[in-house]
């Protein structure tokens, strides 16, 4: 029987905002995580290079899988043999792949709500089963290992996102070393996606591996490396199961684009320049962490990572998407509906991205103030 999913609705409001755009009207994109920075100049200074010289095909780099595993050492203090990184078309597949590799259909396995949209969605195309877990403020919107070992039966697979997404939240490394304690007890397998690993405003995000060495875990340039339309990421499997994880790579996706690999060697030496778009995202996001209350938008997860405030607006409407769609119509803000992920509580957010320009976030900011102060609620 095909596999019914769900749409990304954020994706609904993003064609919006284009036939808006293509009118004439002026938008700011804070519907999608998608860095309003480029990539590092070195990488695109190699990409031209390239371009002009090698006539490129299927590859996986064996250079971008030492450069990833010096970023690991560097980044977390671990040695991982560059073997276990399985090179990817963005963190997507890398997903797909950790699933795929691990369950059969049919197979629980658990996740937070709120959580990112694909996951539930992707679990159920691949006929898996996704035990959604209620998560709020007293978790900080997280898993808790408490959540797992309530489960019964055990699920056999966790899904694990520290930031998160929609909230930015980050697991406290206490908690994580929990999680990964009940999950080796009861059988279940951890994939840990830290594709935000990078964009921290508190403490740095512990990798997952730190807990559980046996953790499948999800990478992408596309975030902390500003490299979205580049498609480039990894699933870093253990010894023992990388080999099937590339068996279902080569026959899913073949390879990662060869210009992107290329361009990753350098962007994972881009220090300096990748930490001063973590300072542009600081600023921003001040700047709306000031703003919301005076809208009357006070709760709010608490945003330690990634580049977004997940925002409560029950007090203006049930229905999220179709506040996002007259908050664009009106304003020219896009903002992403919390229905997205969670399809329970969500129609009471609104999810927004702060990854765009400083100066966009001030223009969004007064428009909303205008808007909020104009508008009958």
């Amino acid at each position: 029987m095909p596999a019914t999913i769900d749409p990304f609705y954020a994706m609904e409001i993003n064609r919006l905002a284009h036939r808006l755009k293509a009118e004439g009207r002026t938008v700011i994109h804070m519907e999608y995580g998608q860095p309003s920075t480029g990539a590092p100049a070195k990488a695109i200074e190699i990409a031209h290079r390239i371009l002009d010289t090698d006539g490129m095909g299927y590859w996986e780099s064996a250079e971008l899988k030492a450069a990833l595993a010096r970023h690991y050492r560097r980044s977390y203090g671990f040695d991982i043999d560059p073997e276990r990184f399985v090179l990817t078309c963005g963190a997507s597949p890398a997903l797909v792949l950790a699933l795929a590799a691990n369950f059969d259909a049919g197979d629980r396995v658990a996740l937070a709500r709120p959580g990112y949209v694909a996951y539930r969605n992707v679990l159920k195309a691949l006929h898996l089963v996704p035990v959604e877990i209620a998560c709020g403020p007293e978790t900080r919107y997280q898993l808790a290992a408490s959540h797992l070992e309530a489960l019964d039966p055990a699920p056999k697979g966790v899904i694990v996102a520290s930031p998160a997404n929609p909230t930015g939240t980050i697991i406290d490394p206490r908690e994580l070393e929990a999680i990964a304690d009940v999950c080796r007890a009861r059988g279940t397998t951890v994939i840990s996606d830290e594709i935000y690993h990078g964009l921290s405003y508190v403490e740095p995000a512990r990798s997952m591996l730190a807990f559980e060495p046996g953790a499948f875990v999800v990478g992408s340039f596309s975030k902390y490396f500003s490299m979205v339309a580049w498609r480039l990421g990894w699933l870093l499997a253990p010894a023992d199961r990388v080999g099937r994880a590339r068996a279902f790579a080569g026959n899913m996706f073949l390879t990662a684009p060869s210009l992107s690999q290329h361009a990753g060697v350098a962007a994972l030496e881009a220090h300096d320049e990748l930490e001063g778009h973590i300072r542009v995202y600081r600023r921003n996001r001040d700047l709306l962490l000031q703003a919301l209350p005076r809208l009357g938008l006070e709760r709010i997860a608490p945003p330690d990572g990634a580049f977004y405030v997940y925002v409560d607006v029950r007090h203006l409407t049930d229905d999220s998407l179709a506040f996002c769609k007259k908050l664009l119509l009106e304003t020219g803000v896009a903002t992403a509906p919390g229905i997205d992920f969670d399809p329970v509580d969500g129609r009471h957010h609104i999810r927004i991205s702060f990854a765009v320009s400083t100066a966009e976030v001030e223009d969004a900011i007064l428009r909303l103030e205008k808007w909020f102060s104009s508008t009958p609620r």
